[in-house]
This record gives C-alpha cells, sequence and structure tokens, in this order.
C-alpha cells in the first residue's frame, strides 16, 4: 500500500494508498441506500466549509470558539425546526446506533424507580436489542408483514415494572411503516415513555407522533457517517449511561464533530424540501421491482407490508438460494445490494426481523434506493436478477 497523498499539480486516485477510480468498465449501480445513503453534494459543501471555520472547540471564548459555537447552534436550530423539538432536546453522538443504545441505557436508567422491564418489538434494529440485554425484557410479535401487534403491546406496556418502551419507526429490513401513533397512545395510557428509533424514517417521510425519545442516523439520509440524533422531551428522565459531569443532560463524552454535524443539518435540510417529490418518484420504482421480480423469478416471496412502507426499499426472498452466493454474483455484476438473511461469522445464524415475521428468510435480498438512482439502473438490475437466480440454483441442483 502506498502512503498518504503528496502535494502535487497532479490529482492523485488514491485515499491513503487505495485505488478508489472504481471499475474501468463503469461504475458498480449502488441500490443499498438503507445501509448508508451516498453522501448528498449539500452536504459535502457544507464539511468543507465546516473544516475551515469550525475547527475550534466551541466551549471556547475566543473568536474561533465563539465562531464554532455558532455554527453548532445554527446546525442544532436547523435540525429542531425540521424534528419540530426544542433545541435543548436535542444531542448529537458518535453514530446512530450510539444514540439508540443511549437513549434506552439512559431511560431506563432514569425511569429505575417505576421498573426495569423494556417492552420492545421483535424487529428492532440489533442496537436496540444489545442495550435491551442488559436488562429485563418484553418483546412484542409482529404478523407477516412486519407489522406491530397492538393488542399485545397495549398488554406488554401496561404490566407492572415496565420502565420503556421501544419501537422502530419502519422496519430497516423490510420497509414496514410502524403504527407508532397508536402504540404510543398505549404507552401514554400506562404513563411509560417511547423510544423511537427513526433512522430509516427521517429524511424520508414525516416523523411520527407521541414519543418521549427518538434517535436518527444522518449517514442514512445522505448526510456523512459518525453522526447520530438523540431527542429526549422535557419531562423525560433520563440518566447518562456513562461517567461524566451532567448525568442528567443528553450528551456523549468527548468532543463533538462539528464540521459533520453542520453537514448533517445542511444535507438534513435538504432531503426533506426533496422528499415529497422523492418519495413519488422512488415508490414507482420499486413497484416496478415488487412486480417485475414477482412476475420474472420463480419460487419467489416479496416480504413487507405492500402499502404502508417505505417509500425507497424493498425486500425479497428466492427459494432454493444462498443469499451470501446471490449478493456476490449481483457485485460481479456490479450491482451493491445486501441481504437480511446470510448467516454472519459473530451469530451464524438468519435475520431476527425476517425470523419474527414467520416469512422466507433464503436468498433474501434488500434493495434501496436513493436521489441518485435512475430508472435506468432498475431495469439493468431486473434484467440481470433472474439469470442470476437461475444459475445458482441449477449449480445448487435444484
Amino acid at each position: 500500500m502506498r502512503g498518504l497523498p503528496r502535494n502535487s499539480s497532479q490529482p492523485d486516485d488514491t485515499v491513503l494508498g487505495v485505488d478508489y477510480t472504481g471499475d474501468p468498465a463503469g461504475p458498480p449501480v449502488y441500490l443499498d441506500a438503507a445501509s448508508a445513503a451516498p453522501l448528498h453534494p449539500v452536504a459535502r459543501e457544507a464539511m468543507f466549509a465546516a473544516l475551515a471555520d469550525g475547527w475550534a472547540d466551541p466551549a471556547r471564548l475566543y473568536a474561533a470558539g465563539r465562531r464554532a459555537q455558532q455554527l453548532q447552534e445554527a446546525a442544532t436550530a436547523v435540525v429542531a425546526e425540521i424534528f419540530r423539538v426544542r433545541p435543548d432536546e436535542l444531542s448529537f453522538w458518535p453514530s446512530g446506533a450510539a444514540a439508540a443504545q443511549a437513549a434506552v441505557l439512559g431511560g431506563l436508567a432514569g425511569r429505575r424507580r417505576a421498573g426495569r422491564v423494556l417492552v420492545h418489538s421483535a424487529i428492532e434494529h440489533s442496537a436496540v436489542l444489545h442495550a435491551a440485554g442488559a436488562g429485563e425484557t418484553t418483546e412484542v410479535g409482529v404478523n407477516r408483514l412486519g407489522r406491530l401487534d397492538l393488542d399485545a403491546w397495549a398488554t406488554a406496556v401496561a404490566a407492572p415494572g415496565v420502565a420503556l418502551a421501544a419501537l422502530i419507526s419502519a422496519s430497516h429490513e423490510v420497509g414496514t411503516v410502524q403504527p407508532v401513533a397508536e402504540a404510543a397512545a398505549s404507552c401514554a395510557g400506562s404513563g411509560v415513555p417511547l423510544f423511537v428509533d427513526a433512522a430509516q424514517s427521517a429524511g424520508r417521510v414525516p416523523l411520527p407522533s407521541g414519543w418521549s425519545l427518538l434517535s436518527a442516523s444522518a449517514h442514512k439520509w445522505g448526510g456523512p457517517p459518525g453522526v447520530g440524533l438523540l431527542v429526549v422531551r422535557k419531562g423525560v428522565r433520563w440518566i447518562s449511561p456513562t461517567p461524566q459531569d451532567d448525568l442528567y443532560r443528553p450528551r456523549p463524552s468527548g468532543a463533538a464533530d462539528l464540521p459533520a454535524i453542520v453537514a448533517a443539518a445542511a444535507s438534513l435540510r435538504a432531503v426533506t424540501a426533496e422528499a415529497q417529490a422523492e418519495a413519488v418518484r422512488l415508490s414507482a420504482l420499486v413497484e416496478q421491482i415488487r412486480d417485475r421480480v414477482a412476475a420474472t423469478v420463480p419460487d419467489v416471496e416479496i416480504v413487507g407490508d405492500p402499502v404502508d412502507r417505505l417509500p425507497h426499499l424493498v425486500t425479497f426472498s428466492c427459494l432454493y438460494v444462498d443469499g451470501e452466493a446471490l449478493l456476490h454474483a449481483l457485485d460481479r455484476r456490479g450491482f451493491a445490494v445486501s441481504s437480511g438473511s446470510s448467516c454472519t461469522s459473530s451469530t451464524l445464524r438468519p435475520s431476527h426481523v425476517l425470523e419474527a415475521m414467520g416469512v422466507l428468510s433464503h436468498g433474501n435480498v434488500r434493495v434501496s434506493l436513493h436521489r441518485g438512482t435512475t430508472p435506468a439502473e432498475v431495469d439493468r438490475f431486473l434484467a440481470v436478477l433472474p439469470g442470476l437466480v437461475a444459475e445458482i440454483r441449477k449449480e445448487a441442483g435444484f
């Protein structure tokens, strides 16, 4: 590996010695925005500007520090306005996962007198489930479309000893939008705060109502990685799960990445302005994928709610197909997608979301679109997919 690029009048096509010029045959088609959306142009511009003007410690009183503080306050105000919360209810964290875990652990710590039980859906993100594993939990199931069982939820949150409830706003694996407002009403009736993980919906669809704590992740909407958002409503008791000066004020330890925060706020404002038009455009492309895959790939199941879903995400499972093999085959043809059913070296088990839904998990593919996705790219994907599935089945003896 070569070293850092040297100063030169000629462009260097490496970063830290890694070639990033791409495949000479053409750039790949990126269809995994649910993992990380490509950086919005506004985010790039804002980050470069903030790197030049917002590098100082915003807690300091000299001119550079005051300028950094102004940028931090401006970014906070932008996000707070879009989320319709107070600026002092919002804090920035090193990632969406860190923000979600801080919401769960801090929310439980703040409600120890009420109880120790966390009620959560069976399809929460793994970051939430890992945090939940530190204490007592009650899991509430979903139906085959991935929608929460509201009756079971109402019973669970009304039980003695419940300190907090957690419900993802929309499934990160199949796109089903959850009935957050109805779940929040049950929580309010039982005096239980509700935490909502809005990582997949923030910046794409209107945020639900009724929650007490909420987290989001900037790189899901086209902001930079390394920026999570946590909102804790006034009146909700929260105690930091980590040692710090102020245990009751939600904030992470250490210095914030202010240029990234500024870029996250700028990109959120940009994608929110585009959201309605993009939802219409991407929904049409997703509908095309749903129809064409069902028509051209035998023994396939399109999973998730066909109506109450995120506009940019579709998931399907192919019988007699190994999901990892299909992902590698698509990657060789230039298509970047993800799978919820591929076993990993750490868990050696399929997706807990698909298991909870009771749907087919073999040969699972999640396709998630972004503002740069074109109809031609979707057509190329749909033209290649049936043949690859057939080849893998043939090699497996089916």
